[in-house]
């Protein structure tokens, strides 16, 4: 990778592997979101994907997770814009709206667990897909984000 490349190039510049790096490994992406068309909010719940490793916050088969799991979604610079929904310590995030990385990130801080001591990522308390009957996911609604309009 290139030295300091979120520092000197732009999303839509950086190679896979720099995109990738970009990542903090909160796991915020992986929690279930459901969207209102009517009220165009996202229900945001502390259910995570049944891929996600919760305690490391990375996906447990990240080269299959299209196949594994339809609902997943990837995050590209061409599609920065429409991931409204990601938290304002999210490095894509950060960049894409001009700001730099925060000093916890990993390519800065090079601690890879320093955002789970901070309580950044869903780490501790998120709670598997595979745990959670899907008639109970309302009781698991943390948040309701205003997204569209």
């Amino acid at each position: 990778m290139r030295e300091l490349f979120w520092e000197r190039y732009r999303l839509d510049e950086l190679t896979n592997e720099e995109w990738e790096a970009l990542c903090d490994g909160c796991g915020q992406c992986c929690l279930l979101k459901f969207h209102d068309d009517d009220s165009g909010e996202l229900a945001v719940l502390n259910v995570a994907c049944e891929l996600l490793d919760i305690d490391s916050c990375r996906c447990g088969d990240y080269a299959n997770r299209f196949a594994r799991v339809p609902d997943c979604t990837q995050l590209t610079p061409a599609r920065i814009d429409e991931f409204r929904w990601l938290p304002g310590s999210c490095a894509y995030r950060r960049l894409a709206e001009g700001r730099s990385l925060a000093r916890w990130h990993p390519l800065i801080s090079g601690d890879s667990r320093r955002m789970h001591r901070k309580g950044i990522s869903v780490a501790s308390f998120a709670v598997s897909q595979r745990d959670v009957p899907e008639a109970d996911y309302d009781e698991h609604i943390i948040a309701i984000l205003p997204i569209d309009g």
